[in-house]
């Protein structure tokens, strides 16, 4: 098994989910499921069709969760050095081209959210990021281009 860094944030938002797939989304599917054969012919039943297609869903996104918080290495971003970049922290970077700015936590892939400012250790720039010291230029090539990076701070 491999062990999935997320933050604690992460992990508590995914066993929110988990509680309410199981205990609000699998007991109404129950019930449309039982509603939609209560109507009769089930070979052109388009209720129960939908409803056994969003049961299918919901247990295997039930499963999916189970795995990843099973699998998951949570980690305290606090706890951390902040001598070069690591999981969890924050830093920030600017576009030596262009002089702007951004800012972003590193999190594990389920957490990821760009427009949050939080991208994935496993991306290309998570990837060319982690490790590095403030003052490191950072290069990576990006579907519009290449694109340098200076780390400015971590946080």
């Amino acid at each position: 098994m491999n062990q999935v860094p997320i933050t604690r944030q992460g992990y508590e938002r995914l066993k929110a989910e988990l509680k309410n797939l199981k205990t609000v989304e699998r007991p109404q599917n129950i019930r449309a499921i039982e509603e939609a054969r209560a109507h009769g012919d089930l070979s052109e039943n388009a209720e129960f069709d939908a409803a056994k297609e969003r049961q299918a869903f919901i247990e295997g996104r039930i499963q999916d969760l189970e795995y990843k918080l099973g699998n998951a290495d949570v980690i305290d971003p606090e706890k951390l050095s902040k001598d070069s970049a690591r999981f969890g922290c924050i830093v920030l970077l600017e576009n030596i081209d262009t002089g702007d700015e951004v800012k972003y936590q590193l999190v594990g892939p389920d957490e990821s959210d760009i427009k949050q400012g939080r991208i994935s250790v496993a991306s290309p720039l998570g990837q060319a990021i982690i490790g590095k010291e403030v003052g490191s230029e950072i290069t990576i090539v990006a579907p519009g281009g290449k694109r340098n990076y200076e780390l400015i701070e971590i946080i």
